[in-house]
């Protein structure tokens, strides 16, 4: 497993918080996983920058802020704020400068001006763009958001892919895979690998519109797929799992079961009881 001295570092500044958020998690993890770890030397030695990763297990986050702390950049992540409300836990994530999400509200938008700020400070922000646990049936990335992509644009700071494969073992993503859904011992291999950074410039310079989000935030999750395949030594899908997309399907799927459950011609009642009692103007709508 590569090292790296901190000392290379110019503002690597953990602080004592972050120092004791470290005393507290690195046994955990150390008693959890085999690393194997590599890519240090992908990450920039000063300047704000973003990685972006892949999410398959829980346990992910302590994995990556494990690997991340020992490469001597202290990162700033980005957490549903639902866990910032836990005792303790929610103290030392305030404590440590990680970033609250608030999904669904009028403050979503605080955690990307947060991260801007912390990348335009020389800070490192860590990103999961997929935003939940990957529902690829073989746990390759989903299709993104556009949050890190912006972000990105916005700074102009490099974008470092990072992959991480074997956290699934220990603790199955939506209870999968075997006898019960945390699998500690014995201690499993992890791999955490950063790529090269992602080549957006072909987008600097352009209007933020959504369609250069969608481009961009594409190009993220094939740099993230493509470090994830070298480690599983695995031809990734050629179709990116959508989750709205399979989400929609799945609901199609449900409602023409029930239409055959409910028997023939339950759709010509049904449409015939809507139409009822409009004109013939509304009717042709």
């Amino acid at each position: 497993m590569a090292r790296r001295s901190y000392a290379r570092f110019g503002n690597a500044d953990y602080g004592i918080w972050y120092r004791f958020a470290a005393v507290l998690v690195k046994p955990v993890t150390t008693a959890l996983v085999k690393p194997d770890w590599h890519g240090w030397e992908h990450l920039p030695e000063r300047g704000g920058f973003l990685t972006v990763v892949n999410h398959n297990s829980l346990i992910d986050p302590l994995i990556y802020a494990h690997w991340q702390y020992n490469s001597g950049r202290p990162p700033r992540m980005l957490g549903k704020s639902s866990v910032f409300s836990v005792p303790f836990i929610g103290f030392m994530l305030r404590r440590t400068g990680q970033i609250p999400v608030f999904r669904d509200s009028t403050d979503a938008a605080q955690a990307f001006r947060a991260a801007i700020e912390a990348i335009d400070s020389g800070e490192c922000v860590q990103f999961y763009p997929e935003g939940t646990l990957t529902r690829d049936p073989d746990l390759w990335p989903m299709t993104g958001k556009t949050g890190a992509a912006r972000v990105a644009l916005v700074t102009g700071a490099p974008v470092i892919p990072v992959a991480h494969w074997g956290a699934h073992e220990i603790i199955p993503p939506y209870g999968r895979g075997g006898k019960g859904r945390f699998n500690l011992f014995p201690r499993h291999r992890v791999t955490v690998a950063a790529g090269p950074p992602v080549d957006l410039s072909k987008y600097q310079g352009h209007e933020i519109t959504a369609q250069v989000l969608k481009d961009a935030t594409e190009d993220i999750m094939a740099a993230i797929t493509e470090v994830l395949a070298g480690i599983r030594q695995e031809q990734p899908p050629a179709v990116r799992y959508d989750m709205r997309q399979a989400s929609r399907l799945r609901g199609e799927a449900a409602e023409a079961k029930g239409d055959r459950a409910a028997g023939p011609g339950t759709n010509d009642r049904t449409k015939k009881h809507k139409y009822e009692g409009m004109t013939p103007e509304e009717n042709s709508k």
